[in-house]
């Protein structure tokens, strides 16, 4: 047995990922699932798809690579992370669609418990913030407003999870009701300096403790599958969120490393080590990995739209039909031109905390076209990578030129990474292997199965495909980050 299977389930789509023993990647099959807004500002996902795409996802990879499920030695989990689920333990049956970490239609129960000055207590146990991204105010809003649900939550009928979660209830056929400590973590319910459920967090949000599932390392035994899934059982070894396991992926195992994953959302991480750093600059306290019943802690900060803003190109405005040609439009984007696009579709995230605000546009002019769209779009990101980083450097004491490991869809752009080493001024490296969150998930499982190498081994394989050293004039660099600060300030005072 020396394959690992790795789950990578997200926000709008599933993969799975086959390893063999060299950690290389022999197959892979992907499937996208529809996303549903019943509202302004809400989003959904049906269960249902998030289970049949992954388990339809796992098949396909096994019968691309040839092998028989008999070689795989473990399977390992990332997720998108905070988005909520409630089930019926008998049945299995959701009691609503899950509710996405985009979501934000618990903002006004935020305000209201911030009014009350609850978040004190939320970000001293959690390192959180209280916001409608975390998992806890939509499970809250989930007892509230689906009929008969607090009952049935009371009389220990019904199951909470974050999307880890409920794909272990199926892979186990019900058996299991887990999590890890980094998914844990992101629920605004876990006290992460003590490790464990939070009694008073709980408590005001009317939560019943029965809901919630045990926590376990990220490298654990979180049961195994049913052997009808995938031709005999395999072990669940791994679970880590997205963010998480990219971290591990790339290898940021050492304090002062930082990461940046490029997805829908952008996400950037600084290792901090045994010690939870309290941030003065509203990014947020985490758990990096925990392994051996040690958490290792990390700096976050949280994008809610990166790759997601080329998609609105395609999708909202349709200047684009495939993400590839945002590269060469912008490119040819007119130089003279100061377009600034703050992509706060959904709000803006760290630092600002801001639910309420929405997407603007400036420096528009008769010649503004595709071009200066595509160009302003892939900016966006490396300027909200810098609000990151700045934060993270006025927390963090420890060495300020550690490069930035980057990693997702969007890293794959040279355009998008040659400006993010500008804008930051500050080396940025691409790995050879893209697969970063994936091989974290991968890894996880499998030196927790014994096949692959422990931490000091795996950080000596990591491998650098493209340093970019930043090449924009200071002054340049200073102007254009000044017009995105006054950008950011108009938006939220719209």
């Amino acid at each position: 047995m020396t394959h690992i299977l790795a789950i990578d389930q997200g926000t709008t789509s599933s993969r799975a990922i086959l390893f063999d023993a060299a950690m290389t990647v022999i197959a892979s099959a992907q499937e996208e699932f529809p996303q549903h807004y019943p509202d302004s500002g809400w989003v959904e996902h049906d269960p249902a798809d998030l289970w049949s795409t992954t388990a339809a996802t796992c098949r396909a990879a096994i019968e691309k690579a040839g092998i028989d499920a008999g070689s795989i030695a473990a399977i390992g989990i990332t997720n998108q992370r905070e988005t909520t689920l409630v089930w019926d333990r008998k049945t299995g049956k959701p009691i609503h669609n899950a509710i996405v970490w985009q979501d934000r239609r618990t903002s006004e129960m935020c305000k209201k418990l911030k009014a009350e000055g609850f978040e004190e207590t939320v970000t001293d146990r959690t390192g959180l913030l209280l916001d409608p991204y975390f998992s806890g105010t939509k499970l809250a809003w989930l007892l509230d407003n689906v009929e008969g649900a607090r009952a049935r939550a009371e009389a220990g009928e019904l199951a909470f999870g974050t999307v880890d979660t409920w794909l272990v209830w199926n892979l186990t056929g019900g058996k299991v009701h887990v999590t890890d400590a980094t998914n844990a973590a992101r629920t605004l319910l876990y006290d992460i300096r003590k490790g464990r459920w939070s009694q008073t967090i709980c408590a005001e949000l009317g939560i019943p403790m029965s809901l919630l599932p045990e926590v376990r390392d990220s490298a654990a035994e979180f049961g195994v599958t049913r052997p009808d899934l995938f031709g005999r059982p395999i072990p669940i070894l791994g679970i880590a969120g997205d963010q998480q396991a990219a971290t591990v992926g790339q290898a940021c195992f050492q304090p002062g490393m930082l990461k940046s994953t490029y997805g829908t959302g952008c996400f950037a991480l600084l290792n901090t080590g045994d010690t939870p750093v309290r941030s003065n600059n509203r990014l947020l306290t985490t758990i990096a990995y925990q392994l051996d019943g040690k958490p290792t802690y990390a700096l976050e900060g949280s994008i809610f739209i990166a790759g997601a803003v080329v998609q609105w190109l395609r999708d909202g405005i349709k200047i684009i039909r495939d993400a590839k040609e945002t590269q060469p439009l912008a490119e040819r984007a007119d130089p003279t031109q100061q377009v600034v696009l703050v992509p706060a579709f959904t709000g803006l995230g760290a630092p600002y905390w801001n639910a309420e605000c929405r997407g603007a546009i400036f420096g528009l002019t008769r010649n503004s076209g595709p071009e200066e769209f595509a160009r302003a779009a892939l900016e966006s990101v490396g300027f909200q990578t810098r609000d990151l980083l700045r934060a993270m450097q006025a927390d963090w004491q420890g060495s300020s030129e550690t490069a930035l490991r980057v990693d997702g869809g969007m890293s794959a752009s040279d355009f998008a990474m040659q400006f993010l080493a500008d804008i930051i001024g500050a080396r940025v490296d691409r790995p050879k292997v893209l697969e970063t969150t994936a091989m974290g998930a991968a890894w996880l499982a499998g030196q927790r199965a014994g096949v692959y190498p422990g931490q000091e081994e795996f950080a000596a394989q990591w491998a650098l495909e493209r340093c970019f050293e930043p090449q924009m004039p200071e002054d340049r660099r200073s102007a254009k980050y000044a017009a995105w600060q006054r950008a950011i300030d108009a938006t939220m005072r719209f």
